[in-house]
């Protein structure tokens, strides 16, 4: 088998105040956006109305769009799928006239009808199929979003804190903490829509940090047990280097899909195939870059049992890369 960075060596720990002038650059400006403009959230958040439209022949969405603008119909979602004459109109909620200060979903729908009769005539097109999400509704659902996130940090902390310590588990969840603001960051760059498909995408990427932030733990507790005589900045940057191999081809391959779909999916999928592909950077990242050097401080900090972390946050002599490892068959990873 070929094996990718079988012998690394590198140190990793070194750079950490780099790592963390480049996540801060990311970050905060991105929060500063989102602070002044906030997120900009589908009809499944703020309350909308689906239209699917199948044409008597190809229009194109051009002709549906100025159709929409003429009745005065903004920002609406229109999206082709399927053969030529199908189209998907997600509009966001209208006023009705006898109460104009209540949103209704059936005010979009007349609207959006009204204007495809005198767009593109009446009897060349019909409404297939009609869905709507109150506003209410995509309050719940913003609400469920975020105490899906808030239980997953909970939930890892208590399992980590048992499998491993308590300062493993705090490490974790900053790190996974921070995929999150990144993330959050790179989706008001782009002034991504957040759907349903999106949060699915953050919690997908809350799932994959934690996972190789825990893969590089793990071998962080064998090595603590295994080369006692080295400090804890030596042990990290052995375990790291021990688990790129894997590190490499697991999100190699997993990122060559989600840009596959990048480029070559439709509208629907794209958004989350960004999301993804942002999220296997920064779950990289912050695993080698974030969360061990968090878990270093926290060790000098309140140190634990045999209070590695309170020697020193670099080794004393001139600093080697990792301590040698015994010879390994070359099956091991």
């Amino acid at each position: 088998m070929i094996r990718l960075f079988a012998n690394a060596s590198y140190d990793f720990i070194k750079w950490r105040r780099w790592a963390y002038g480049l996540t801060a650059a990311i970050i905060i400006p991105g929060l500063a956006l989102f602070l002044v403009h906030g997120l900009n959230y589908s009809i499944e958040f703020t309350g909308g109305t689906l239209i699917q439209v199948e044409t008597t022949q190809p229009v194109g969405t051009g002709k549906i769009r100025s159709a929409l603008d003429a009745a005065g119909i903004r920002d609406a979602e229109i999206q082709q799928f399927g053969d030529p004459t199908d189209y998907v109109v997600r509009a966001r909620v209208g006023r009705s006239a006898e109460r104009a200060a209540e949103p209704t979903t059936e005010a979009t729908a007349q609207a959006v009808d009204s204007a495809l009769a005198a767009g593109l005539g009446a009897g060349q097109y019909k409404i297939v199929r009609t869905e709507a999400v109150g506003p209410k509704v995509g309050r719940e659902l913003q609400g469920k979003a975020f105490l899906a996130i808030f239980f997953s940090f909970v939930v890892t902390l208590i399992y980590l804190a048992i499998r491993f310590e308590w300062r493993f588990g705090l490490a974790a969840v900053l790190a996974t903490f921070h995929d999150i603001l990144t993330t959050i960051a790179f989706i008001r760059y782009l002034n991504l829509e957040v759907s349903l498909v999106v949060v699915g995408a953050v919690l997908t990427m809350v799932g994959y940090s934690l996972n190789d932030t825990i893969i590089i733990f793990d071998r962080v507790r064998e090595n603590l047990h295994k080369y006692r005589r080295q400090n804890l900045y030596e042990i990290l940057n052995l375990s790291i280097n021990e688990t790129l191999p894997r590190s490499v081809l697991t999100h190699g391959t997993t990122m060559a899909t989600t840009l596959a779909l990048v480029l070559l999916a439709g509208e629907v999928l794209r958004p989350f195939a960004l999301v993804m592909t942002f999220a296997i950077f920064t779950g990289t990242f912050s695993s080698i870059y974030i969360a061990a050097p968090i878990l270093m401080y926290i060790e000098k900090r309140w140190p634990g049992e045999d209070a590695r972390g309170a020697r020193a946050l670099k080794p004393a002599a001139e600093p080697q890369a990792a301590p040698a490892a015994p010879p390994r068959s070359k099956a091991t990873v």
